[in-house]
C-alpha cells in the first residue's frame, strides 16, 4: 500500500465532498456543508478558480486532501490559507495528513509565499498535537468573523 499524493483534478469532485462532508460530521456540524457539487468543481477548476487542492490517494482511492487558497496580508504579502486538511478517519494515524500537509508546505516554499494560516478547532487535540509538532504558532487574539449572504439580492 503506496500512499502518494497529486494535484487534485476535476474527476476528484465527487470523493473530495464525501472527505468535506465526512469532517463536517467529525466538527460536529454534519449539515453546515451547502455548497452545490456545481459550485465546489467551478470554484476548483472553472474559469476562474478559487482554490487549489492536492489529494493523498492509495493504489488510486482518495483517502485525503489539502484544499488551499492564496490570501494576502498587507503586513507579509502573499500567504497560503489551508482551507481544509482532512483524512479519511478510518486512514488517520498512518502518517498521510503530516504528507499532505508537507507536500503543501513545500508547493507554498516554491511559490515564495511568506508563510502559511489555517485554522483548528479549540476541542481538536489531536489536530493541535499534531500542528504543535511543526512548531506552528497559535493565536489567541484574533476572533473568526463572517458575513453570510444566503440569498444573492
Amino acid at each position: 500500500m503506496s500512499f502518494k499524493v497529486r494535484k487534485a483534478t476535476v474527476k476528484d469532485v465527487d470523493r473530495m465532498m464525501e472527505l468535506i462532508r465526512e469532517l463536517a460530521v467529525f466538527e460536529k456540524q454534519p449539515d453546515a456543508v451547502t455548497v452545490s457539487i456545481f459550485e465546489f468543481m467551478d470554484a476548483g477548476f472553472g474559469e476562474n478558480p478559487v482554490w487549489g487542492a492536492f489529494v493523498g490517494e492509495i493504489n488510486g482511492y482518495i483517502v485525503g486532501l489539502s484544499l488551499y487558497y492564496v490570501r494576502y496580508s498587507t503586513w507579509k504579502g502573499r500567504r497560503l490559507y489551508l482551507e481544509d486538511l482532512i483524512v479519511a478517519e478510518e486512514m488517520r494515524g498512518n502518517g498521510y495528513g503530516k504528507q499532505l500537509l508537507d507536500h503543501t508546505i513545500q508547493y507554498a516554499k516554491d511559490k515564495k509565499y511568506s508563510g502559511m494560516m489555517w485554522q483548528v478547532l479549540d476541542w481538536n487535540e489531536p489536530a493541535i498535537h499534531f500542528y504543535e509538532k511543526y512548531k506552528a504558532s497559535f493565536d489567541g487574539e484574533w476572533v473568526n468573523v463572517s458575513l453570510n449572504f444566503p440569498d444573492y439580492d
